[in-house]
């Protein structure tokens, strides 16, 4: 390390990440990154922060006040590289005056694509017809072979009418389909109109819905939102996609409806816990398919993150306003 290095702010960032935000970074700091498959054990956190100005963290990642207190009084910002934050102690870095930085709106039509990715290869039973053909089983055309569920002209629930959720809503125009939505807002959304959706109530969306899809995030009010009494609601013939929050949808009482053909099928792209277990008996089922979170994950999206979260690291540290902050309120008696 040269002696101009040494002199550069430190930052550690979480996991390898794409060139676009680990290039910009490395113009400007010292950067520490953490580059196994597997994200740092708690205890190899704690010493890598030590000294830095900014850390550079997933969702993986669990950033409390243990964690800045670590990094000491040089730690200027917390930049997640995700929409959601639920890993990071808003409240401990708010204490602090720290602020947090996320990715958001950058991922909405990637992630929107990929429930319909999900939506419909569930439907179809695309997974399955797959494995049918790679076991050599796929003999003849047969009238009854893998028949799944229709889509269009159908009807769409979707829990957690934000970015994502509006466009899902809009994809689901081009299947003339009726889309129902349940938000935490009191009042109707003034996209709904546009986008030709209905808000309902939690029990008049997922009795009515051919199709269940999750997009709210995950706080003390939606964890296990979708438990045994919700499944229970939703038709025999329903799919519940949830690219959202695994802990939204308890997994036992998903794995008992799946079992028990109280619903129909399952596609997730985020479990709880998460990765899923190898031993998880949702994993022996025929009806759910599962992503490894990967709803993000296309090359430009995924790009376009690292660098948002690069932008919120730099701005950090040179002590300027966050472009994306969840916690602008450490800048109210700020001079910023």
């Amino acid at each position: 390390m040269s002696i101009a290095s040494r002199t550069k702010p430190k930052v550690f960032v979480a996991r390898m990440i794409p060139d676009q935000g680990l290039d910009l970074l490395q113009q400007h700091y010292d950067v520490d990154v953490w580059s196994d498959q597997l994200p740092p054990s708690r205890e190899m956190l704690l010493q890598r922060v030590q000294g830095v100005a900014g850390i550079l963290s997933l969702l993986t990642d669990r950033i409390d006040g243990d964690v800045m207190d670590a990094a000491g009084p040089s730690l200027k910002v917390i930049s997640n590289m995700a929409v959601g934050y639920d890993n990071v102690s808003v409240a401990d870095a708010t204490r602090r005056n720290l602020p947090i930085g996320n990715t958001p709106g950058v991922l909405t039509e990637t992630s929107a694509d990929f429930t319909w990715a999900l939506l419909m290869a569930a439907a179809r039973r695309v997974v399955e017809a797959d494995a049918y053909v790679r076991a050599g089983r796929w003999q003849t055309w047969e009238p009854k072979l893998l028949l799944g569920q229709e889509i269009t002209g159908t009807t769409l629930g979707i829990i957690g009418f934000g970015r994502i959720g509006k466009e899902v809503a809009k994809r689901a125009r081009g299947f003339d389909m009726r889309v129902l939505y349940l938000a935490s807002t009191p009042r109707d959304d003034p996209d709904a109109t546009r986008l030709d959706a209905h808000r309902v109530d939690l029990d008049t969306l997922l009795r009515e819905s051919d199709f269940v899809s999750v997009h709210t995030p995950l706080t003390p009010q939606t964890r296990l939102l979708i438990d045994a009494a919700a499944l229970s609601k939703m038709k025999r013939t329903a799919i519940l996609i949830n690219t959202a929050r695994g802990p939204v949808v308890d997994s036992a009482a998903l794995y008992d409806a799946l079992k028990q053909g109280i619903i129909a099928y399952a596609a997730l792209d985020v479990t709880d816990p998460e990765p899923i277990p190898t031993d998880s008996p949702l994993l022996q089922l025929p009806n759910i398919v599962i992503a490894p979170h990967i709803a993000s994950a296309s090359i430009a999206t995924r790009g376009k993150m690292a660098r948002m979260a690069a932008q919120n690291v730099i701005a950090g540290v040179t002590g300027e306003r966050l472009p994306h902050c969840v916690n602008p309120e450490v800048y109210d008696h700020a001079s910023i």
